[in-house]
């Protein structure tokens, strides 16, 4: 996979984030996501790549665009011979956050090279995101208490200076009682651990890990955003019930119980991940319009070769002479 894709990977995160931003507040969490990802796939078929989407816009919805098994990119429309590439996204992850204006909505798209990217069912999935330097040193059948030890004691900090990302859910009673009862911070968010996983292996962004259970999907895609920042991420699929049991044989996965790391999930030795940010948030600011035009910010990262960039850009706007200020 070429890494000038990137580029073209960044316009397409920009442009679904943009148009998902005039809807921000508005209360239509529908609506946002309708715009989001009508602008990704838009832009998606001006990619010079043979994309397949093996994680789109839900396994069991009836998707009129974006959905799993989706072809993309040039090769498409113009024909020709262009990389095959798998890609996984989430045009707008945090639906309710962009409706109601709160923080770290994003637009997202990971990208690898074909049979790069875990084809996970529509299920729930227990996580534990952690930076570099604690990565040998946890694990997801560890207790809480022992985990939050284990991570203080790579970061050189006590347990009271941590702080963990948990989404605010009734079935995550008991870990939040036991990260207060060990001594560590909570920071609870009611959507986007997509967003917080990033940050937890981010230095400086205040967050030193993520736990609990969220979406499958947006596991694959914290996974290929870890291969990229060299951060870790264990999940293992919640399989209850029979019906879960065949979405899972149905897509090739026969270890019902196995626990998956970054490299699992997202497997290729090639991979780009980017993302813009719609509302402000911990790690990237959101849209903001003017009179000038549009400003994002976004994080691209890829793998060959190794880097990590946040963008910043200004679309000026074309109807008019416009004087950009910074």
């Amino acid at each position: 996979m070429e890494s000038g894709l990137s580029l073209d990977f960044l316009n397409v995160v920009e442009q679904a984030a943009i148009a998902c931003a005039h809807t921000m507040g508005q209360g239509d969490r529908h609506r946002s996501d309708e715009v989001a990802v009508e602008a990704m796939r838009r832009t998606m078929d001006g990619v010079p790549m043979d994309g397949t989407i093996v994680i789109g816009e839900g396994e069991r919805d009836e998707a009129p665009m974006l959905f799993i098994g989706e072809k993309v990119g040039k090769a498409q429309r113009q024909g020709g011979t262009y990389p095959a590439i798998d890609i996984a996204v989430d045009p707008l992850e945090g639906t309710n956050l962009c409706a109601t204006g709160s923080p770290n909505a994003i637009a997202v798209l990971a990208a690898a090279e074909q049979g790069g990217l875990l084809h996970a069912p529509d299920l729930y999935m227990e996580k534990l995101v952690v930076g570099p330097s604690c990565k040998a040193a946890v694990s997801l059948d560890a207790p809480v208490a022992e985990n939050l030890d284990a991570i203080a004691e790579c970061l050189g900090r006590r347990v009271q200076d941590l702080v963990v990302v948990v989404l605010e859910r009734e079935r995550h009673a008991q870990l939040i009682s036991d990260v207060r009862a060990a001594g560590a911070r909570i920071r609870l968010i009611t959507d986007g651990d997509l967003s917080a996983g990033i940050s937890a292996a981010v230095v400086g962004s205040g967050v030193h890990a993520v736990m609990g259970t969220g979406g499958a999907p947006e596991g694959v895609l914290t996974a290929a955003a870890m291969r990229c920042l060299n951060g870790e991420i264990f999940a293992r699929l919640v399989v209850t019930a029979p019906e879960h049991e065949e979405r899972c044989r149905a897509m090739g996965i026969t270890d019902l119980r196995r626990v998956y790391c970054a490299r699992d999930l997202a497997s290729s030795e090639a991979i780009i991940f980017a993302a813009t940010g719609v509302t402000e948030g911990t790690l990237l600011e959101g849209v903001r319009f003017s009179e000038e035009g549009v400003r994002t910010h976004s994080l691209i990262m890829q793998t060959q070769p190794h880097c990590v960039q946040f963008v910043d850009t200004i679309h000026v706007r074309e109807d008019r002479d416009a004087r950009v200020r910074f």
